[in-house]
């Protein structure tokens, strides 16, 4: 026991090696926020729109970039991601995750190449979709690997710091268009561009001395080379744990194949209570981009340049700025108190707000200084709102926004610019009471008491302060009583895992 006791003292060091694979493959996630900041700027450069682009005319004195152009440089991307972050279950079940994540740096090499070597727009269109997938591989497979390498009690921190990344590249991206905006010929956006090169880089150097996932591993039947993976990840006094954590992953594995052979896709809609499972599941996927937030991130710069509010690329690198402070405050308040439910619901509140207040500045008075400045103020807002949403949002419905996003604020569309708002504060409004009825707090608690809760139908609303008091929660306590802690907590971990794989597996 005084083992265990020193071991979960020490657990940082004792799991530095395991922290130091997280980091480098969470900085997949690096590069498709980079390239999402990178790609919003360019179609505001002049360097980009001389190639791809329209000249100045009568009806609009300035260089302009046509709606459809500009809704596929975008929207191609997220619609790869889509296509290959579906098929991620052929992938994560024959390649496993170290030769899927070197798939997808050589993707992103192969695909950068293109944007910056071609002059054609089908070049550009080949280039943005290619690199869809393999961001699509690298956000997937990176996911998967942080959460099967990382003891339970890191896995908060891996996913918070995959999130995070996801806003600091971003914000990186801004800042480097900031930097060769005003270059009036094509290395204004290749050199941008050349910078989507770098993370890929780092992490298929790194791959090579990073080990295989164990429970990838393990599920081929491949034990001596799992055991010697978390042997890597679990290194010096906390190799007590290793055989137990690889016998309790085989089991867990056997136990997931069979249940595997015995349902199917409809099984996740026949009874009320996994209808609810699903509806929370799928709805929730989509409640990030119900706030409206990818047009922003996927047009920001553009949408500035238009709408005549100050120097575009400066608005930028200060809206992406504060969202990485925003976000790294809430994952501060999310880890040490929850309140999911609360952020979201005042993030979307917020957002919706903010959103129609810039709608209504620029119908009064449109392209004013004073306008302007109101609405960068107001997006300093909606950006730190938007950071309260924490939830993953689903591939398809970001491509829905990026995609639809053009018609509505470009001059050669409706030209709606700011007032585009009108479209987002109604969704908002709308997603922020659907958190509050249906969306449940589930901080703290194991899988076994959130499944006592949905049989026992209680309402989201309430999920924070029931007490369970039935078997679940009365074999949680014995097993609190009866094992050390590092290990009850590894144990969680692990099964919570399985049931997440379960999932995943069910749906694709």
């Amino acid at each position: 026991m005084a083992t265990v006791q020193k071991n979960e003292e020490a657990g940082v060091r004792l799991h530095a090696k395991a922290l130091v694979a997280m980091t480098f493959v969470s900085l997949s996630s690096f590069q498709y926020g980079l390239d999402f900041g990178v790609i919003g700027g360019l179609q505001a450069m002049i360097g980009f729109l001389k190639v791809f682009g329209e000249p100045p005319s009568e009806a609009l004195p300035k260089w302009n970039i046509s709606s459809e152009r500009q809704q596929l440089i975008s929207s191609l991307m997220v619609l790869g991601a889509f296509v290959s972050s579906s098929s991620a279950g052929f992938t994560s079940r024959w390649a496993g995750r170290r030769l899927s994540l070197w798939i997808a740096c050589a993707l992103v090499f192969v695909s950068t190449a293109i944007m910056q070597a071609t002059v054609d727009i089908g070049g550009l269109y080949a280039g943005r979709l290619i690199l869809g997938l393999a961001n699509g591989l690298l956000m997937t497979h990176a996911q998967l690997y942080i959460t099967e390498v990382l003891p339970a009690r890191f896995r908060g921190l891996g996913i918070s710091a995959f999130a995070f990344w996801i806003a600091f590249g971003s914000f990186v991206g801004n800042f480097i268009d900031y930097g060769t905006a005003d270059r009036p010929d094509r290395s204004s956006y290749i050199i941008p561009l050349g910078t989507v090169h770098i993370i890929p880089g780092i992490l298929s150097i790194a791959l090579f001395f990073l080990p295989e996932s164990p429970r990838w591993l393990a599920a081929r039947g491949q034990t001596a080379q799992a055991e010697k993976s978390l042997t890597w990840l679990r290194p010096g006094p906390a190799n007590w744990s290793v055989a137990a954590e690889l016998a309790e992953m085989e089991a867990a594995l056997a136990a997931e194949a069979q249940l595997n052979s015995s349902i199917g896709f409809m099984d996740l809609f026949r009874h009320p209570v996994d209808r609810r499972r699903s509806a929370i599941a799928i709805l929730g996927l989509t409640t990030q981009a119900a706030s409206g937030a990818m047009f922003l991130i996927s047009y920001g710069t553009y949408f500035f340049s238009m709408a005549d509010v100050g120097d575009a690329f400066t608005n930028s690198c200060i809206l992406t700025g504060i969202g990485v402070a925003g976000l790294v405050v809430s994952n501060l308040i999310i880890t040490r108190w929850g309140y999911r439910r609360p952020m979201m619901m005042s993030g979307f509140l917020l957002c919706g707000l903010a959103q129609l207040i810039i709608a209504v500045v620029y119908t009064v008075e449109p392209g004013t200084e004073k306008t302007g400045k109101v609405i960068v103020g107001i997006s300093v807002i909606y950006i730190v709102a938007y950071n309260c949403l924490i939830s993953p949002y689903a591939w398809l419905s970001g491509w829905l926004t990026t995609f639809t996003a053009p018609y509505f604020i470009n001059p050669d569309s409706l030209n709606w610019g700011p007032k585009y708002g009108y479209i987002w504060a109604p969704s908002c409004f709308i997603t922020a009471i659907w958190v509050y009825f249906y969306l449940p707090e589930a901080k703290d608690r194991t899988l076994e008491q959130i499944d006592e809760m949905f049989e026992a139908r209680v309402p989201a609303r309430k999920f924070r302060g029931y007490q369970c008091t039935g078997s679940h929660a009365a074999a949680e306590k014995e097993k609190e009583a009866d094992m050390p802690h590092a290990t009850h907590e590894e144990g969680d971990g692990a099964s919570s895992t399985t049931k997440q794989h379960v999932v995943a597996d069910a749906k694709v």
